[in-house]
């Protein structure tokens, strides 16, 4: 029995689902959760930037534990102490302890992120057919975090967090270590070779802003909604269905990822986003905003994911990729923990409509920075069949 579940399907379902449910139910309304408890959006944007902060800075860490040790072991280790952290946040009250526990947390979720997108693309099954049950993950966490808020109460969130990362842990135990990252373990990584590869350092700013502004909107979305009269059940149920509205972009990216140019997916994503800050930012009617929000906000960001995972595999050579993946992470946290806080004093003094207006102009920058990019197409590579 137990041989037939070493490495099988059931075992990266469970993974995989159980990961990304966990994440969404500990992260998905934390903006919601604060509020609530009486915190300015200042102060949330601090605990939300400090959790990026010390990913940022434990992010090599987690890098180099991987490389040095087996990645499920260190996996086992890190997915174990982030539910005991989710218990004890629980208990947390004041914002300094609030701010201590969420941080803990979501490094560890954040720091295991690079290598489980790339256990994804190196498994035995089809990328698609392993990444998906990380869409439905998070999206049935996302609605789950608002009905145990709604009907049950808020620390209630997390004794759910606890049960579901030990589903983790159990898939887990199942998978196997891909080849190529064993192999990666044996070659000596040169952070001067990445340091001279100029397409790829640009790369680092254009996704830096992609990632920092969709972050910062990821906070705050939960509690735009509520602001325009939403309960958080609701709130809950329309970002479940925005993350299942990503699945067939995964389903899918078989047939469309390696055969489209780096830069027209680059293209479609930046679009994606700024017709959803537009929409924001205008304030439109909310059954469109709600619309839009479905079609944009969650699928833009897997498709982000997935640019990442082929880009970084056409401009660095295999043995860096890991190394480059977590570069961009680091990158991403920097960005994140600059955006939040702008965030929260911007809405300290003001509206969601004049945050996502300025967040435009950002989002202009980066959509510039696509179009200058000369990058090569990527076709060659075979990710995702």
């Amino acid at each position: 029995m137990l041989k037939r579940y070493k490495n099988s399907y059931l075992s990266y379902f469970l993974m995989y689902n159980f990961y990304y449910l966990s994440w969404a139910v500990f992260s998905a309304l934390i903006s919601v959760y604060l509020l609530g408890k009486g915190f300015k959006a200042s102060e949330v944007s601090l605990v939300v930037s400090t959790s990026f902060l010390t990913s940022m800075i434990f992010q090599p860490i987690i890098g180099m534990l991987s490389d040095k040790y087996d990645v499920k072991k260190v996996n086992f280790v890190l997915f174990s102490l982030a539910g005991i952290g989710g218990f004890a946040f629980m208990f947390a009250d004041s914002l300094i302890t609030i701010t201590i526990g969420y941080s803990f947390v979501l490094t560890l979720i954040n720091g295991t992120n690079p290598v489980m997108e790339k256990i994804a693309s190196s498994s035995p099954y089809q990328y698609g057919k392993i990444r998906i049950w990380g869409t439905i993950g998070y999206a049935i966490g996302s609605w789950l975090a608002g009905i145990i808020y709604q009907w049950i109460s808020p620390a209630a969130i997390f004794i759910c967090f606890v049960i579901t990362m030990i589903l983790c842990i159990i898939g887990l135990l199942g998978t196997q270590t891909p080849d190529d990252l064993a192999q990666e373990k044996e070659e000596k990584t040169k952070t001067s070779t990445l340091l001279h590869n100029h397409q790829y350092l640009y790369y680092l700013i254009i996704a830096a802003i992609f990632q920092g502004i969709t972050n910062m909107a990821n906070t705050y979305i939960p509690a735009m909604f509520q602001n325009d009269g939403l309960p958080v059940d609701l709130v809950s149920t329309i970002l479940s269905f925005a993350v299942l509205c990503e699945a067939p972009l995964v389903l899918f990216s078989n047939r469309f990822m390696d055969k489209l140019a780096n830069k027209k997916l680059l293209i479609i994503a930046y679009t994606m986003i700024s017709l959803q800050f537009l929409c924001y930012a205008f304030n439109v009617w909310l059954p469109l905003k709600i619309l839009v929000t479905l079609l944009t906000k969650h699928p833009s960001g897997m498709l982000f994911i997935m640019i990442n995972l082929k880009i970084i595999s056409t401009l660095v050579p295999k043995e860096h990729q890991m190394t480059a993946l977590a570069f961009v992470q680091t990158l991403r946290n920097l960005s994140s923990i600059v955006f939040q806080n702008i965030a929260g004093q911007i809405l300290d003094v003001s509206s969601y409509q004049v945050l996502f207006t300025l967040s435009i102009i950002v989002i202009g920058i980066g959509f510039i920075l696509v179009l200058l990019f000369k990058v090569p197409s990527g076709k060659n590579q075979k990710l995702f069949n």
